[in-house]
């Protein structure tokens, strides 16, 4: 090793004890959550019901108990329902929705389904009985007003201590923004439904 080389592997060898340093103190100042957390995946970009669908894996893995509900996709296909019907001991997975909303066309149809997601999601993240509920395209329901945002908002501050909620889909509302403890929002850079390729099985669904 030259002198040069010799000179940077030494500043590296600083500067990532001074980044180790600064890391450490900055964990002492936070502690653990003392109850579930809220979290919101919005946003225009791919991605929302994907990272949740990551999260369950995680909790899986640590054997945490996972709840899910999906407001908006009906009986159609997907990979993540084909994978998780495997495995029934380690989460519950129920499917409420009738489809999209432009291929149902009818307003009354898709409350009345959004009412008894709701009222399932709720047994869920109230009851005690998960460390994890995710409540997949719950957005777009109140997007459409389907559900009260304000109903929808107290509800979820009063979860069971022990649950975190995962919300997904885009335009979030503002007040459920605000009362999340965690928002990501994905961001559409480019997308291949915009140069026309069609959604794709094991990659989009």
């Amino acid at each position: 090793m030259s002198e040069d080389e010799k000179g940077r592997a030494e500043a590296h060898r600083a500067e990532m004890k001074r980044v180790q340093a600064e890391h450490r103190a900055r964990m002492k100042t936070k502690q653990k959550a003392e109850r579930g957390l809220l979290a919101v995946h919005t946003g225009d970009g791919k991605g929302k019901s994907t990272a949740a669908f990551g999260t369950i894996i995680r909790a899986l893995g640590w054997g945490r108990s996972v709840g899910v509900v999906q407001f908006i996709k009906g009986t159609w296909k997907t990979g993540e329902n084909e994978f998780f019907k495997r495995f029934p001991d380690l989460l519950t997975f129920r499917r409420m929705g009738d489809g999209f909303t432009w291929d149902t066309q009818d307003r009354e149809q898709d409350i009345r389904a959004a009412r008894a997601a709701w009222d399932t999601a709720q047994e869920m993240f109230t009851g005690g009985d998960y460390d994890l509920v995710v409540l997949d395209e719950l957005n777009i329901a109140l997007r459409y007003d389907y559900l009260s945002v304000a109903e929808v908002v107290e509800a979820l501050s009063g979860r069971h201590p022990r649950t975190t909620v995962i919300v997904t889909g885009r335009d979030a509302p503002a007040a459920l923004v605000e009362s999340a403890d965690l928002v990501t929002e994905m961001t559409k850079v480019k997308h291949p439904f915009d140069a026309g390729i069609k959604a794709a099985s094991g990659f989009d669904y």
